[in-house]
């Protein structure tokens, strides 16, 4: 007996472990890490805010309950992108 073929994954992006440094997220096949130093408007997130991510663009993410949006290459070189707002 065979199975049938899986069908297109439902989800473009998806935070896959949240710890105490940050979190990660599942994006294109890639795992991409958010650390809480880099990025800390999610330090005092709530998990369903964290959870809460949406893809706007090709490589565009983007969190409504934090208005938070990043581009995908801010988050894979942070170090290109200083920061230049405090969290609120």
């Amino acid at each position: 007996m065979r199975s049938e073929a899986r069908g297109k994954d439902i989800s473009d992006v998806e935070v896959t472990h949240i710890s105490m440094h940050g979190f990660w997220l599942l994006f294109e096949g890639k795992e991409l890490f958010l650390s809480f130093s880099d990025f800390p408007w999610f330090k005092g997130a709530v998990v369903s805010a964290i959870l809460n991510v949406q893809l706007l663009h090709k490589d565009h993410l983007y969190w409504p309950d934090l208005d938070v949006d990043l581009s995908v290459e801010s988050i894979e070189h942070p170090e290109n992108f200083p920061l230049v707002s405090k969290p609120s």
